[in-house]
C-alpha cells in the first residue's frame, strides 16, 4: 500500500484525522452559493398531517402515538434567523453543524392507519409523504437477509443519509459525523418509544444495494443507514425474539487511494454487505462491555452507583428535554459536582436502573463491548482532577492520570472553549483493529452509531439536570491519546463536554 497499510477502514480512519500541521488544508472555505438544502420534497404521494395528534389528546390514539414518535425523534423543535436570510430550522436531535443529512422513512407492511408502501418523514410540516404504495415487506425482509423482527412487526423506521449535506462541510471526515448523527437519532427513538409503548429493533447489517433501491434512493448520493422494526406494544402481542444487529463484512486490504473528495464515498461501497458472512472470529458475541480495563490495585477508584434520575409520571421529563434540547455553545467553567456526573454515567451506561420507570432496561445496540469510555475531569467536585476510566460494569471511575487538561482539552477540541470550560469532557474510543478482526470494515458504522447513542443519552440527562453539553466531531485525534495517556491503538470516536452553561 502506497501510503496506509491495513484495512480500508484504518485508511478511512488514518486520513481523516486532523493534526495541527494539515488542518488548515484540510478546512477550506466554504462555498456558500452551494450550501445544501436540509429538506427533502416529494412532489407527487398522499400526504398525512401528524400536527393535529401533537396537541389534541381526543385524536385517535394510534396517530397520536405515531405522531409523537417521529416528533420526539427527529421533528422540528426551534427556528432560528441567520444572516443569510434563511432561517435555520433545528431539530430534536442534534446534528453537526447543523446540516441534518439524515432523512427518516416510515415502511408499512398495511395497517389500520397506513396502507402499504414507503413513506418519507417531512421535519418542515410534520407530515408523511405515501410515495409509493405497494406491497414491500417480502423484499424489506429479504434485504435485512429475514430479520425475525421484521416477521411480527408491521411498520419500520428507516434512516439514510444524503452525503453531501454534511460532506459539503466536513469534507471526506463526514462520513464519521453522519453515523454520530444517525446515533442521536436512534437514541431518540429509543426513548420516544418507550414513551409511545413502541418497540425498536434497530438493524446494522442488511443488503445495502437491495434496500436503497426498496427505497428508490440515488446510491452515489443517499445511502441506507439503519433499519428499525418498530413492535407495536399495544396491538402487537406476539413476542419478538432477538437477533444480531450486526452482521460483518469483508475486510478490504486490497483498494485503491482515491483522491480527497471521493474517500468518502468509496469508503461507503467498500463497507457495504450483500450475503451473511460467518463472523470474522469465532467468539461469542458476548455482553455489554466484554470487561472492565485499568483494573489496577493502586489506582483511585470511585463508584457512580446513584439513586436513577427519575424521568416523572408517564416519562414526562424525557419528552419535554428530548424538545427543549440544545447543544450548549459557551459554559461557565465552575464545577460540576460529583453527584452530577455519576447521574450523567448511570443514565447512560445503566438502563437497567430505568426499567421500573417504563424505559426499555435492555436497548439493543450494535455491540457495546468494542466502545471504551474514558473522562477527563477538569472541575468536579469530590473528584481529583486527571483522567479517569469508567467502568461500567463495575460502575466506577478509575483514575490513570493526575494532572488539569483545560489548557490541554482546548487544544485538542480545536481551540474550541467548550473544551476548556468545561467540568468533564468524555471520549469514546475503540479499539479498531480489534474491531475489524470482529466485523470486518462495516465496524466503523457500528462504531459511531453506539457512540452516538451513549451520546444523545448524555445530552438529554444533562439537559434534564439543568447542566450543559456539547458533542464535538472535530479533535486533534493522536494529540487525544497523547495528552490523556489512552493508548495508541485506541482510535477516538467520540468526545462529548459537559458543564455548567453560561447564561445569555
Amino acid at each position: 500500500m502506497a501510503e496506509f497499510s491495513g484495512s480500508i477502514a484504518k485508511h478511512y480512519h488514518e486520513r481523516t484525522k486532523y493534526d495541527p500541521e494539515t488542518i488548515a488544508q484540510k478546512n477550506k472555505t466554504l462555498d456558500w452559493e452551494k450550501q445544501p438544502v436540509p429538506f427533502k420534497e416529494y412532489k407527487i404521494g398522499q400526504t398525512f398531517d401528524l400536527k393535529p395528534y401533537l396537541t389534541d389528546e381526543e385524536l385517535d390514539s394510534q396517530w397520536r402515538r405515531l405522531s409523537k414518535l417521529l416528533f420526539c425523534s427527529y421533528g422540528l423543535t426551534a427556528k432560528m434567523a441567520t444572516m443569510f436570510g434563511s432561517p435555520l430550522y433545528l431539530r430534536a436531535a442534534p446534528s453537526a453543524g447543523g446540516l441534518y443529512p439524515v432523512e427518516v422513512y416510515l415502511l408499512s407492511r398495511g395497517t389500520d392507519l397506513l396502507p402499504p408502501g414507503l413513506y418519507n418523514y417531512q421535519p418542515q410540516t410534520h407530515t408523511l409523504v405515501h410515495f409509493w404504495e405497494s406491497e414491500i415487506w417480502a423484499d424489506l425482509q429479504a434485504a435485512c437477509f429475514q430479520h425475525p423482527a421484521l416477521e411480527k412487526t408491521k411498520l419500520a423506521i428507516a434512516t439514510s443519509a444524503i452525503f453531501y449535506r454534511s460532506a459539503w462541510r466536513y469534507e471526506d471526515r463526514a462520513y464519521r459525523r453522519i453515523f454520530l448523527d444517525t446515533g442521536h437519532i436512534l437514541g431518540n427513538i429509543e426513548l420516544a418509544c418507550a414513551i409511545n409503548s413502541y418497540r425498536p429493533y434497530p438493524i446494522g447489517g442488511f443488503n445495502d444495494e437491495a434496500i436503497d433501491k426498496l427505497l428508490y434512493l440515488n446510491s452515489n448520493e443517499e445511502g441506507v443507514m439503519t433499519v428499525i422494526p418498530l413492535l407495536d406494544l399495544q396491538n402487537d402481542t406476539q413476542k419478538v425474539f432477538s437477533a444480531t444487529t450486526a452482521l460483518p463484512s469483508e475486510v478490504t486490504t486490497d483498494y485503491q487511494v482515491v483522491p480527497d473528495g471521493e474517500l468518502l464515498g468509496y469508503f461507503h461501497q467498500k463497507t457495504q454487505i450483500d450475503r451473511v458472512l460467518e463472523p470474522l472470529n469465532k467468539e461469542e458475541k458476548g455482553e455489554l462491555f466484554l470487561e472492565d480495563k485499568y483494573n489496577f490495585p493502586f489506582c483511585t477508584k470511585i463508584s457512580t452507583k446513584i439513586t436513577p434520575i427519575d424521568w416523572q409520571e408517564n416519562l414526562s421529563g424525557i419528552e419535554n428535554t428530548i424538545l427543549k434540547r440544545r447543544s450548549t455553545r459557551a459554559y461557565t467553567g465552575a464545577n460540576l459536582t460529583l453527584l452530577e456526573l455519576n447521574a450523567l454515567l448511570n443514565f447512560t451506561y445503566q438502563p437497567q436502573d430505568y426499567a421500573r420507570q417504563g424505559l426499555d432496561g435492555s436497548p439493543d445496540y450494535f455491540d457495546l463491548s468494542l466502545l471504551e469510555t474514558f473522562v477527563a475531569v477538569s472541575g468536579v467536585d469530590g473528584l481529583e482532577e486527571g483522567c479517569y476510566y469508567y467502568a461500567p460494569k463495575a460502575q466506577e471511575l478509575r483514575q490513570i492520570r493526575f494532572k488539569n487538561f483545560r489548557r490541554e482539552l482546548h487544544y485538542l477540541c480545536l481551540g474550541q472553549d467548550l473544551g476548556r470550560d468545561a467540568g468533564a469532557v468524555i471520549f469514546h474510543t475503540a479499539d479498531l483493529k480489534l474491531a475489524i478482526s470482529k466485523y470486518g470494515d462495516r465496524v466503523y458504522r457500528y462504531l459511531h452509531l453506539d457512540a452516538g447513542h451513549l451520546g444523545q443519552r448524555l445530552n438529554l440527562a444533562a439537559i434534564y439536570l439543568d447542566l450543559g453539553v456539547s458533542g464535538i466531531g472535530g479533535f486533534f485525534d493522536d494529540q487525544v491519546n497523547e495528552v490523556l495517556g489512552i493508548p495508541a491503538d485506541e482510535a477516538v470516536i467520540y468526545i462529548t463536554t459537559l458543564g455548567r452553561p453560561r447564561r445569555r
